[in-house]
């Protein structure tokens, strides 16, 4: 536990070192977020009205769905090779600004959308198998969907830095894990190991001072002290995804180059995938 911590923690600094002399790059999972939530309220809305999925699974409802799926992983994708593509730059010794994330992300943005499309069908037919089988066909998507996160964890550093559809992207991807990391591209410990405590001691934390409050000073103190536990945990989420996006682009530089970039530990880095 504590080495899996430590290495995450490594990580989580080196990456914030990045972060740290480009703070603009967290407007890139800010301007995300913003953005999938009214794809998401433009097609949950209006489905919801109309009762569009109150009959269950139907032709409409069905290409619905997809729809959704395609539109939303196209936003998530295009800011994501946004923020991968300033980080690059930055890791190559350059000073990215917002406006050179957003004109590479346009320069890709047909295999962007390719890679969407690619992704919403393997994430329906994942959820699909998972859904409609025993538990050993639950087990079976699982892991398969772990397969698919591992195998296509580079695909947006590769649309960022070579000129090359989102197959071919997929290809490459699971090429320079498997080249970098070989049998034991297994399981990924990244960012979220370390996140993840640090928002459960924020709402733990947050929950206590909202008890004690609401005991002490009354309701009013008791919801500003609630609205501050939640603007912190929104603020950890953001960093998170922006530090998330260095780490691909410091893994991608590792796997193409075999050298850490700076600021980077390379063993941090080769102990990025193991066995679990």
């Amino acid at each position: 536990m504590f080495e899996k911590f430590a290495r995450s923690w490594s990580l989580v600094k080196a990456s914030a070192a990045v972060l740290r002399a480009d703070k603009e790059l967290l407007w890139f999972p800010v301007i995300s977020s913003i953005a999938a939530t009214l794809v998401a309220a433009t097609f949950l809305v209006p489905s919801f009205l109309t009762g569009l999925f109150d009959g269950g699974a139907g032709p409409i409802s069905i290409v619905v769905g997809f729809l959704f799926y395609v539109t939303q992983f196209t936003v998530i994708f295009f800011f994501n090779s946004a923020l991968v593509g300033a980080a690059l730059i930055r890791l190559e010794g350059g000073d990215p600004t917002v406006a050179d994330g957003l004109r590479i992300a346009r320069e890709r943005f047909g295999a962007i959308v390719g890679y969407a499309v690619i992704a919403a069908v393997v994430g329906l037919l994942i959820k699909a198998l998972e859904q409609r089988s025993e538990w050993l066909g639950a087990m079976v998507a699982r892991l398969l969907g772990a397969a698919w996160t591992v195998s296509t964890f580079l695909v947006v550093p590769v649309l960022v830095a070579q000129n090359v559809g989102p197959i071919d992207a997929i290809k490459e991807s699971f090429g320079l894990l498997k080249k970098s990391w070989g049998e034991n591209l297994i399981g990924n410990v990244g960012l979220g190991f370390a996140f993840g405590l640090l928002t459960l001691a924020v709402i733990l934390l947050g929950a206590g001072l909202v008890v004690a409050a609401a005991l002490t000073a009354g309701a009013t103190a008791a919801i500003i002290i609630g609205a501050l536990v939640v603007i912190a945990v929104i603020a950890l989420a953001v960093t998170q995804a922006a530090l998330a996006g260095i780490y691909q682009a410091a893994v991608y530089r590792f796997a193409v180059d075999g050298q850490a970039p700076l600021g980077f530990d390379g063993a941090t880095l080769q102990g990025a995938f193991r066995h679990k």
